[in-house]
């Protein structure tokens, strides 16, 4: 006879896979429409969507709901367990195991198909312009919506990880990755937004839902450079991966298959679920205490009561993410934190307005010169390909120098390839690749070494809060940018350069007055005392 437990385990993994099936056969049935235009160059604009198609969509939908119900925990799980009062981490001194090494690699895996999304943005713009005659201004409420969605998702996918767990979350997102891919099949500029919208809302919450599962079963001694490394990786990767599929395939595909090729992307992130598991400390709370041990057996991780009075200092990322993500946390700008924070805030806006703005704007302004989409992304991709050592680089001063000049490195790098792109600018006919790199090699340094450094600077009981706030503030940055590219407003690249040039000089000079030094220190003296301001 079933034990009712594995009976409702197999159930449940036979509702995920099953939806799984029924998304990717949903997608499968875009794909003649898509090839149906291979002799107009894949242009399917103003064509009337066949009945496969609106199928497709209702097997999508069907599909997510699924396959979200077969991670659902079952009944048992949801009878919560004291574990507010039980600390999980790895020992000090303990060393990685080939599968903290797996793990690494999964997430970055993971990162690096959660990057590629939004920085493909910039590729699809001028082609959307082209076929749908659209002018900038409507094209860019692609990335806009796609922007807002990942805002929404960033709350949303915060509440599905508390109650879905981690790993459920991560999968459940790359199920919604595979569903959006039908983005290229859409034959309207409408359709493109509504699905690019639902896209960021898959995307929004990888991020942070991927440092608390990573800060959750890491060795406290290693947390910090593998939250750069894995962070820096992906970042770097997503672009490269972007502007290289850019460069390869939109000649011949046209820039249609950089949203098809969510269907693969996405299916391989299901495949890596093997490698990821589950947070130990959400088992424990959960009552799923047998799963919780063996996780905790396979990544040497140890858990004890913690006493009235004493906070667990390995809680770091993602707990409460959406919950204290709101700028009410007016403890953030009080006494000795003002000037750190007000320098993260800076330097969090300027990179969202980079990233956002400057490096999405770039390929159509590349088009613009007389550049051939090919070429432009083969320029960025070059780029991206020069940055992506420097990762290992900023992890090493980031865990082996010191985390506060880690970051400053970064900003002043992100300021060098900001000065360099506005010299190119005054005097054309330069090589943009090496201004390129460093503004890559620094936004991606900036994005990867923010977090870490926000979630072990400052006390641990507004820790999330502080988090949360910098990580709020990277995506009002970008907010700011597509919300000048849909009023029609941009300005020349080298213009966009000089203004994004000042936020960032004033994070820079913010940062050095009042950062702190983390590399080394117990969080728990932030307990006792503020963070000193740098000088004293």
């Amino acid at each position: 006879m079933i034990d009712a437990k594995v009976f409702q385990d197999r159930r449940g993994t036979l509702a995920f896979l099953f939806g799984c099936v029924a998304v990717t056969a949903g997608v499968l049935l875009h794909l003649p429409m898509f090839w149906m235009g291979r002799n107009m160059g894949f242009s399917l604009a103003g064509m009337a969507m066949d009945r496969g198609m609106i199928f497709g969509m209702y097997l999508i939908v069907a599909g997510v709901g699924i396959a979200a119900y077969g991670l659902l925990p079952s009944r048992a799980a949801h009878v919560a367990h004291a574990a507010s009062r039980i600390k999980v981490g790895a020992p000090e001194d303990a060393a990685l195991s080939p599968a903290h090494w797996g793990l690494m690699i999964a997430l970055v895996v993971a990162l690096v198909i959660d990057v590629m999304k939004p920085a493909s943005l910039g590729f699809v713009v001028p082609g959307m312009i082209s076929e749908y005659h659209a002018t900038r201004a409507q094209a860019s409420l692609v990335p806009f919506f796609a922007l807002v969605g990942t805002v929404t998702g960033s709350v949303l996918w915060g509440v599905l990880a508390d109650l879905y767990g981690r790993k459920a979350s991560i999968l459940l997102s790359a199920v919604v990755f595979v569903g959006t891919s039908i983005c290229g099949a859409m034959p309207s500029l409408a359709w493109n937004v509504a699905m690019c919208f639902l896209m960021g809302v898959g995307a929004g919450g990888m991020l942070p839902v991927t440092y608390a599962l990573l800060a959750e079963t890491m060795p406290s001694r290693h947390r910090g450079w593998a939250l750069v490394l894995v962070g820096g990786l992906g970042a770097v990767g997503g672009y490269f991966a972007a502007s290289g599929f850019s460069a390869l395939l939109v000649p011949i595909l046209s820039w249609r298959i950089l949203w098809l090729i969510n269907l693969p992307t996405g299916l391989i992130l299901v495949a890596l679920g093997g490698l990821i598991p589950e947070s130990p400390k959400f088992l424990l709370a959960r009552g799923r205490n047998a799963e919780a041990h063996a996780v905790m057996a396979r990544f040497g991780i140890v858990s004890r009561e913690v006493p009235e009075g004493e906070d667990d200092e390995a809680e770091v990322i993602g707990h409460n993410y959406g919950e204290l993500s709101y700028p009410s946390a007016t403890t953030l700008w009080t006494g000795r934190l003002i000037g750190k924070t007000a320098a993260l805030t800076v330097g969090a806006v300027a990179w969202g307005l980079i990233n956002f703005g400057l490096l999405l704007w770039m390929p159509n302004d590349f088009v613009a010169k007389g550049y051939s989409m090919g070429l432009a992304s083969m320029l960025l991709a070059e780029s991206a390909l020069i940055a992506f050592p420097t990762v290992f680089l900023c992890t090493f001063i980031y865990s082996r120098w010191s985390t506060k000049w880690a970051f400053t490195s970064m900003m002043a790098i992100t300021l060098l390839g900001l000065a360099w792109v506005l010299l190119l600018e005054q005097f054309p006919g330069g090589n943009p690749v090496w201004p390129i790199a460093l503004l890559i090699i620094g936004s991606n340094g900036i994005i990867a070494v923010i977090l870490p450094y926000a979630s072990e600077s400052y006390p641990i009981k507004i820790r999330g809060r502080a988090t949360g706030w910098i990580a709020a503030c990277t995506k009002a940055g970008g907010v700011i940018a597509q919300s000048l590219s849909i009023m029609a407003l941009v300005p020349p690249l080298g213009i966009a350069a000089a203004i994004v040039i000042a936020p960032v000089v004033i994070a820079l000079v913010l940062f050095v007055r009042f950062g702190n030094e983390t590399r080394g220190l117990d969080l728990r003296r932030l307990e006792r005392r503020a963070p000193v301001p740098a000088g004293r």
